[in-house]
């Protein structure tokens, strides 16, 4: 079957908040159905707002995968007020419950881009990338991919990213590691070690 490369459907992003909880593993965090479902919507809305560049796989209609990208210059073209206030509401309440643990990834990401920054000047970062788990085609995260550098040739590119998700894809794709940070994150009664990743390329 052909893998198809077109706009983001609002009517899929149901089915790409799935994709997000079940590619990176959003239930290593939560065990209630209902908050995973919460937390993916309000990562969906947080990232498509952040987006310059929205590229969906389709396979006969289907949504198969998703690559958000924010690229430095580029108009942003997906957020909206809804998003927006969804993204807030659901902020303010994760700090109330969840701050600690919220917090320490937030933070060793910016320290890594910081020490990153330090020797690099990138162009933009793969803030999403993630295909159906369900479905056993090969090549729809590379195709994805490829069309980003197809848009964004000669461009240096960054992302964020851990062990508890399939990095070696990243690596597999020429990406070099150029960061890494250990923390623990602590959610009251559920302690999850992370290695904190961020990875960089010049896409070609």
């Amino acid at each position: 079957m052909k893998i198809e490369i077109k706009e983001l459907r609002k009517k899929d992003y149901k089915k790409a908040i799935e994709f997000a909880i079940t590619g990176m593993h959003f239930n290593r965090y939560l065990d209630s159905k209902a908050l995973l479902k919460l937390y993916g919507t309000y990562f969906l809305y947080l990232e498509l707002t952040r987006a310059s560049q929205v590229i969906a796989a389709y396979m006969e209609g289907e949504l198969v995968g998703v690559l958000l990208a924010n690229i430095k210059g580029e108009q942003k073209k997906y957020g909206s007020f809804w998003k927006s206030l969804y993204v807030k509401i659901f902020v303010f309440l994760q700090n109330i419950f969840y701050k600690s643990g919220v917090n320490l990834y937030d933070k060793a990401n910016k320290e890594m881009l910081l020490q990153y920054s330090k020797k690099n000047s990138p162009d933009g970062e793969i803030i999403f990338l993630a295909a159906n788990p369900q479905i056993r085609v090969k090549g729809i995260g590379s195709k994805l991919l490829n069309e980003l550098e197809r848009r964004e040739s000669g461009k240096k590119i960054y992302l964020f990213t851990d062990d508890g998700c399939t990095y070696q894809f990243y690596e597999h794709r020429g990406f070099e590691r150029a960061c890494e940070k250990d923390i623990v994150l602590d959610f009251g009664n559920k302690k999850v070690p992370i290695k904190c990743l961020l990875y960089s390329k010049v896409i070609e």
